[in-house]
């Protein structure tokens, strides 16, 4: 059949002529060469769409072109526990707290995703690691050691848990490698190394039997700072305020570390990094250890020496998407979240579980 190509710049349809049908059918790829200013309906996502210079665009009601699916995100891992203490013993390291990944819309180092509506995307929600369980002075343990917990989405993004502290009278005195570090334990061993981009080392256990600051575990890293030395305070690093879920101001924090815990006498635990870190175990006043706090990835603090205390237990992570309001959010699997407004945007906070999420457009 012969095309009869239209001449004047304007078709005139102003009387009684019915509907105009436009060419219609399945998704094609994004780089599909069509003209500016084609029109098509996609019957798989059953929307209505433009060529534009940089690609399709979905039409909303009254012709406007909606606004990309772009999605600033802040990815938390789990943290790490923190190791438990020994009766009439050392204290044990801190836990060091998860990866934390963020956009640079939130000051982080990873740039917003666009996505495709309809798209089923995969997330993961770390869990907190365990705190360790004292098993007695001297008694060989493998079971102080924090576990690690992780968190990610499918954006080819992914934040890696945080490191568990180390542990007295065993083959792991080192605190482990994470997202961030968890704390050494006391006569200076180590602690573990974070994860470039996500976090930090964990501090060094004291150094000497003999000094003000004996048998006190170095503090678990945090996102924003190395922990702390056993010799110094124990402190778990700090952690770092994301804006990501509210409207203005900076932002609750995330991921500090576990302070390590002290054997000693009138010495004092670590403190968490950022009030959202455990806080490290003490004979003073029998401070308890206390975990990292629950969606901040945040490390447990370690335990004291005295009453074979055992760690604190991780923060679990979080996942927080922020989009536009003209999409929505469907679930899959054992994803539990929340979701509010936040001026022109929605915020889904994904708190725990495993599944799948999809956009489509806001009914």
């Amino acid at each position: 059949m012969a095309l009869t190509k239209v001449s004047t710049a304007v078709v005139d349809m102003s009387g009684n002529t019915g509907a105009l049908e436009i060419a219609k059918g399945a998704e094609i790829p994004s780089n599909y060469n069509a003209n500016l200013g084609t029109l098509r309906a996609d019957t798989t996502n059953n929307t209505m769409e433009v060529r534009t210079i940089s690609g399709w665009k979905v039409l909303k009601e009254g012709g406007n072109v909606l606004p990309d699916l772009t999605v600033d995100f802040l990815i938390i891992a789990g943290g790490g526990g923190g190791t438990g203490g020994y009766g009439n013993g050392q204290g044990t390291g801190g836990g060091g707290a998860g990866g934390y990944v963020t956009t640079t819309t939130y000051a982080g180092s990873e740039n917003p995703q666009t996505l495709i509506v309809g798209t089923a995307y995969n997330v993961i929600v770390g869990a907190g690691g365990a705190g360790g369980v004292s098993t007695g002075q001297n008694a060989p343990s493998n079971v102080n050691r924090g576990s690690n917990g992780y968190g990610s989405i499918t954006l080819g993004i992914s934040a890696i848990g945080g490191g568990g502290g180390g542990a007295t009278n065993t083959s792991y005195p080192t605190g482990a490698a994470g997202g961030s570090g968890g704390g050494g334990t006391p006569y200076s061993s180590s602690g573990g190394a974070g994860t470039s981009g996500q976090g930090n080392a964990g501090g060094i256990g004291s150094s000497s039997p003999g000094g003000a600051n004996r048998y006190r575990g170095g503090g678990g890293g945090g996102a924003g700072s190395i922990g702390s030395t056993g010799d110094s305070s124990g402190n778990g690093g700090i952690g770092l305020a994301n804006s990501i879920t509210v409207l203005s101001g900076t932002g609750p924090f995330y991921a500090g570390g576990g302070g390590g815990g002290v054997y000693s006498s009138g010495v004092t635990g670590g403190t968490g990094g950022s009030s959202v870190g455990g806080q490290g175990g003490a004979s003073n006043g029998n401070t308890n250890t206390s975990a990292g706090a629950t969606n901040t990835g945040s490390g447990g603090g370690g335990g004291r020496g005295t009453s074979a205390q055992p760690g604190g237990n991780g923060g679990s992570g979080v996942i927080i998407l922020r989009y536009p309001r003209v999409y929505t959010i469907a679930k899959t699997g054992s994803l539990i979240s929340t979701t509010a407004t936040v001026g022109t945007d929605y915020v889904t906070i994904c708190e725990s579980g495993t599944g799948t999420i999809t956009f489509s457009l806001t009914p």
